[in-house]
């Protein structure tokens, strides 16, 4: 891995590392082998002083005059996102969302590895989704007794979500991806992201609006404009 972790990597470098892993891997899967930070940048859409400062907070992982190997670089942010091992996740909830979280494939091409799901319904337990049986919530507890795991996957309903912690802490699991319409805590050492679907959307509607507004704002100052003598 990297020797070198900033004290404290900014949220949105941390969204950009994924987004270079993806641009290396596809550039290696092309054929890539050498690539410098001004070409990675206008793929990117970034500026090349922002991908030196983002690659240099971890070390930097270039070579003068030669820019970046392709898949030295893929391989050294796999380090930094702790993606060139497998995880073991599991899926707790098995309804719409939890289903089409089992579905995805992306999450077995990136190293993550579905093992199980959890669920109430009595309809869905003993079935299997893309291959993984759906288990009963009950056996959560044993289950990770026997089978250490990395990160879990809540979705199930908002008033059911934070009794789930209790149990995912004390089985070991160390991140918890919640899609729960509610904001769930952990202790400390346990990692949380609280997902909220609609947030994206959201943006996008402002980002719509905001341009809908600017035009409008430059339609009346070109009308007024033309209307003076």
């Amino acid at each position: 891995m990297t020797n070198k972790i900033p004290d404290r990597a900014s949220d949105a470098m941390m969204r950009r590392m994924p987004a270079y892993y993806r641009q290396l891997r596809d550039l290696e899967a092309l054929g890539f082998i050498d690539l410098s930070s001004k070409d990675l940048a206008r793929r990117m859409h970034l500026t090349d002083s922002q991908i030196r400062h983002d690659f240099n907070a971890f070390g930097g992982f270039g070579r003068r005059g030669r820019g970046y190997n392709v898949a030295l670089l893929r391989r050294s942010i796999g380090d930094i996102l702790d993606i060139n091992r497998p995880h073991d996740i599991i899926i707790i909830g098995a309804g719409n969302v939890g289903k089409a979280l089992a579905q995805y494939k992306g999450f077995a091409e990136s190293g993550f590895q579905l093992k199980a799901i959890f669920d109430t319904n009595p309809e869905l337990i003993g079935k299997k989704i893309s291959g993984v049986k759906v288990l009963n919530v009950t056996t959560l507890s044993k289950y990770l007794a026997k089978a250490p795991t990395d990160i879990a996957i809540i979705c199930t309903p908002a008033d059911k979500a934070q009794a789930l912690v209790a149990p995912l802490v004390a089985g070991g699991v160390k991140g918890i991806w919640n899609f729960a319409a509610l904001d769930i805590t952990a202790p400390p050492e346990v990692i949380v992201s609280n997902v909220h679907l609609t947030d994206s959307l959201m943006m996008l509607t402002f980002r719509m609006h905001e341009k809908e507004v600017l035009e409008q704002n430059k339609s009346w100052v070109s009308a007024d404009v033309e209307s003076k003598p």
